[in-house]
């Protein structure tokens, strides 16, 4: 372990293998100030004889947003030369386009072209984006949250990146995924649209867009109610983009990765207050806490909260400011790292919740910082959090957190259900497979609670893993509607291992478990199927509010079963595409009602 002491307090670097520097080959930067790069080489091998049959060289057209195509494979797609969608005012919507060739093509771009109603009425180009779908190294689900074996860490070629270049080469006998999306402005009119985008490939390939814009007004992110957290970090950015961290430049860096993820609806920041939370085995990267904790020589402490304090506002300035949770008070080793100014060195003392050694640690800081939380006016926005601890740790946290302010705060994502602190918990995630207690969950949501679920690397399905079906990330807001919560969590947003955009994998957790975005910034199939996802959710929510207003008791029960059909135990027969088409169905026509 190697420490160096940075402005706004000590931070920790971890030299572990999955975080080894990239390499200058691999990654380096534009002209244009992105990071571009090479795809990893094609484990798989393109089957000649399928490429060679196809009768034209070129083929051009668009394809499912559910469905990863792979890139050697011929794809088993019906030649589509339109696309008919529909949106809200204010909808993010998108699809896929494919090119596929027998041929080298030095240059595939795209031309967008505005989108014109018959009554005159323009969707402008600048509201449509066409971008390139890049291919990662991944693996599938093995053993959850253990594929330490090389023999099980199987590797194939799967689309997941969505790149931020405007041209790109596509070799013979392979796949060229588009990712084509449009933001329908929330001041459109509505009615039909339509207009065209070209693909130049060798040629160019004319494409129409119909797109029918529906009366209903989908509000702005930061008006959403879908209680969306992933867990986001400030130090991958400063080390992928090879900056110092927290100077100006990583704030400058990680202010375009904060803000896509504002824009997604994330209503919580992740605030570390002690240095390495989760332990130093469980993850694999440097996760520096935002308050200097310093032990005097004369056995007093000092905390300095200068960088929480600026660290913060800067998200909240990036649009994320609703609250913020703050990890965490039960480490994953139970060991809490402080710099002893008497030995001038690091040092980790190993502390038991509810012990006498463990208040005496806590305890002055907490006061302290509740003090700097109110006169900062974000106390009421604050939590401590805890990932998967104990209940009996659970406990002892929650006597000591009441004893120095009632009025505190507690958030927990828990892998086992605990009804007997549910009520002194405001934040509360249970793992995918939990149920919270009917009369729970009800009485939680009329004060107010955000009270949601998260899925990990321990579960097959839904996921949110390179290689799941993207259509599973769009699921998890209508696993939340159909369970009556109030929206959904994930870590993480951003811990890139050594080199995410060419290899996603990591040797103990599923590939895309530590990530759902990509340095650039990229975004990602399954980001923006998440978003997708989060969209449908406010839909049925304003849907169920215009129903109840209007007294329209059949809608209301065509809500109800539609959200039936959306449980993980059908995901073991039913395809996600399958539970997600069906339910846009009832949406559109729910949407003319």
């Amino acid at each position: 372990m190697q420490f160096r002491a940075c402005d706004g307090g000590l931070i920790i670097w971890l030299l572990l293998v999955a975080s080894v520097p990239l390499c200058a080959q691999d990654l380096s930067y534009s002209k244009s100030g992105h990071l571009s790069y090479r795809e990893a080489a094609n484990p798989a091998k393109a089957k000649a004889g399928k490429w060679s049959s196809l009768q034209q060289i070129v083929y051009v057209s668009f394809a499912s947003s559910n469905t990863r195509y792979a890139k050697e494979q011929v794809p088993q797609v019906p030649i589509q030369s339109s696309w008919q969608a529909h949106a809200w005012k204010g909808e993010k919507i998108h699809t896929q386009l494919l090119v596929w060739t027998k041929k080298n093509l030095p240059v595939v771009n795209i031309q967008l072209n505005d989108l014109k109603s018959s009554r005159g009425a323009v969707i402008s180009a600048s509201s449509i984006k066409a971008r390139f779908v890049r291919y990662t190294l991944a693996d599938g689900f093995v053993e959850g949250c253990s594929q330490e074996s090389s023999m099980k860490h199987d590797s194939l070629l799967t689309e997941d990146p969505i790149d931020i270049v405007d041209e790109i080469a596509v070799a013979a006998n392979s796949v060229q995924p588009i990712w084509l999306s449009i933001e329908v402005p929330a001041d459109a009119a509505a009615g039909m649209y339509t207009g065209t985008v070209t693909v130049q490939a060798g040629k160019p390939v004319t494409l129409k867009i119909s797109l029918q814009v529906s009366r209903h007004v989908l509000p702005p992110p930061a008006q959403w109610k879908y209680d969306l957290d992933i867990w986001q970090y400030p130090a991958p950015v400063a080390r992928i983009h090879d900056v110092p961290l927290w100077s100006d430049e990583h704030f400058r860096l990680m202010r375009q990765y904060f803000t896509y993820l504002a824009s997604a609806g994330q209503k919580v920041i992740t605030a570390n207050i002690i240095e390495q939370p989760w332990g130093l085995d469980h993850v694999h990267f440097d996760d520096p806490s935002l308050i200097k904790w310093t032990k005097k020589k004369d056995g007093s402490w000092t905390y300095d909260f200068s960088l929480f304090e600026k660290y913060v506002s800067f998200l909240m300035d990036c649009g994320i400011d609703q609250r913020i949770n703050c990890f965490t008070m039960v480490t994953w080793d139970l060991g809490f790292i402080y710099y002893d100014e008497a030995s001038g060195g690091i040092k980790t003392d190993t502390l038991q919740p509810g012990s006498q050694a463990y208040a005496q640690f806590w305890e002055p800081m907490l006061i302290q910082f509740t003090q700097f939380l109110k006169a900062k006016g974000w106390f009421n926005k604050t939590c401590i959090a805890m990932d998967e601890r104990p209940v009996e740790s659970m406990q002892a946290v929650i006597s000591l957190l009441k004893k120095v302010d009632p009025a505190w705060k507690i958030a927990l994502s828990g892998d086992t259900y605990h009804p007997e602190i549910t009520d002194d918990v405001y934040d509360y995630s249970l793992a995918s497979y939990l149920p919270f207690d009917k009369e729970i969950l009800n009485r939680r949501k009329k004060q107010g609670k955000p009270t949601t679920f998260y899925t990990a690397c321990g579960e097959p399905f839904p996921s949110g893993y390179t290689v799941a079906p993207p259509a599973e990330n769009a699921l998890m807001a209508w696993f939340a509607a159909s369970r009556g919560l109030t929206g959904y969590l994930f870590w993480a947003y951003n811990t890139w291992n050594a080199n995410p955009l060419v290899d996603s994998r990591w040797k103990r957790y599923p590939a895309g478990t530590l990530f759902q975005f990509y340095p650039g910034p990229r975004t990602s199939i399954r980001f923006e199927k998440l978003v997708e996802g989060i969209q449908d959710f406010e839909k049925i929510r304003l849907l169920r509010e215009q129903f109840t207003r209007n007294n329209n008791k059949a809608a209301l029960q065509m809500i109800k079963e539609m959200l039936a059909g959306f449980t993980m135990e059908k995901l073991k027969t039913i395809p996600a595409s399958v539970m997600l088409d069906k339910g846009k169905k009832i949406l559109v026509r729910l949407s003319a009602l």
